[in-house]
């Protein structure tokens, strides 16, 4: 029983951290009014986000060292809760873009910690479901969290939704003190040397290539989901919500799906995935001549979107467990920052292809990507193979 409701505060953490994340996208016209700015001067806040996200979790992954992790957890936790109070009590535009970047320096180590606990308490058979679990709590905030933050946001007022976002983020902090062990750390390292020898490993280098090419393909297509439901597939304006939202359940059951393939070699199985993955995005703009073809192609794209979260986790940690203890935390951030790495790689070569291109040649060109990951896993698995 303790362990159940540990997991479900593990999922919470994940969900506060994407709340506050992804709340921005859909408030976006709100706080430009609000401020008196551009929409694409507050769009800017999402882009620095992530690379505030991507270059603060390794450095401080690394101070993390030796010290126990529910105490490190709690100041981290801290902190995040002063960011998105300081957001809500935000007068003006920098002082709200000084809010965020300071929220943002801490939500990747958040959930590097949060993994490395699920790790900690989890049984070994259940390990793999309860990182796609915790990855899980990302999507539930896309597809639940937003929306509703967006319904606050218009009711309420933009505010009412950090203030929201503060108070579940204390709660939680409270759940996780008194329910998580307090005698865990990662191994003794000696330096930061020591705890950044684990990119040393081959299979490591090569592992970190998974997530930025697999969400650089997807965000290549999925940043420009919008015009391709109403301008290539020309279906009307109202469908566009109900499809954004079925497609937040495709990538919630991609995530929970990724427990089960981790489960079951999942690294072996991948080459299907992104082959499959591949393919899609290159007929992409060929199925769309038929609006119902093209959105099936567009949800099983969805589907196929978080398939390597658990498996490229469970790799990632498994070595750090066996031979680079002093580097769990840092090695269960791997996959979150080469992800946001990914996205901003997308996002960026997908708008190049849309200005200069147009978009039906979003899907081809993201299916390049998903050509690299799958030459990239296949030479993982072959290095897999000849350690075993």
């Amino acid at each position: 029983m303790k362990y159940k409701i540990q997991a479900i505060v593990l999922v919470m953490i994940a969900f506060i951290l994407g709340y506050s994340e992804f709340i921005i996208i859909g408030i976006v016209s709100t706080l430009a009014t609000a401020f008196s700015v551009s929409p694409a001067q507050v769009g800017l806040l999402v882009t620095a986000f992530a690379l505030v996200y991507a270059v603060c979790t390794p450095f401080i992954n690394l101070w993390i060292g030796k010290r126990r992790l529910h105490l490190v957890l709690l100041l981290l936790m801290g902190i995040f809760v002063a960011g998105n109070l300081a957001t809500a009590l935000a007068t003006s535009f920098i002082t709200l873009a000084i809010a965020r970047i300071v929220t943002a320096t801490v939500s990747g180590a958040i959930i590097s910690v949060a993994i490395t606990f699920g790790a900690a308490v989890a049984p070994r058979a259940k390990r793999a479901r309860l990182i796609a679990w915790i990855f899980s709590g990302f999507s539930i905030a896309s597809v639940f969290g937003v929306p509703l933050g967006t319904w606050m946001s218009g009711h309420l007022g933009w505010r009412s939704v950090f203030i929201v976002i503060t108070l579940l983020a204390l709660m939680t902090t409270g759940l996780m003190y008194g329910l998580m062990p307090h005698n865990i750390s990662q191994g003794q390292a000696k330096s930061l040397r020591d705890q950044l020898g684990i990119l040393k490993n081959r299979q490591i280098q090569i592992g970190l290539t998974l997530p930025m090419l697999n969400l650089a393909g997807v965000y290549t297509f999925y940043t420009y989901l919008s015009p391709i439901i109403t301008k290539q597939l020309g279906l009307p304006l109202v469908w566009l919500t109900p499809l954004l939202f079925l497609y937040g359940l495709m990538s919630l059951f991609s995530n929970l799906g990724s427990g089960r393939l981790a489960e079951q070699s999942g690294l072996r199985r991948l080459p299907w995935v992104f082959m499959i993955q591949g393919l899609l995005l290159l007929t992409q703009p060929l199925l769309a001549q038929w609006p119902m073809a093209g959105v099936l192609n567009m949800l099983i794209i969805g589907l196929s979107m978080y398939l390597i979260n658990a498996p490229i986790q469970m790799h990632f940690m498994g070595i750090a467990e066996r031979d680079y203890p002093q580097a769990m935390v840092l090695a269960s951030s791997f996959n979150s920052i080469f992800s946001n790495v990914g996205i901003a790689l997308g996002s960026g070569v997908g708008s190049v292809a849309f200005k200069q291109l147009g978009l039906n040649f979003i899907g081809p060109v993201g299916a390049i990507f998903a050509l690299g990951a799958l030459l990239a896993v296949r030479k993982l698995n072959q290095l897999l193979t000849v350690t075993q």
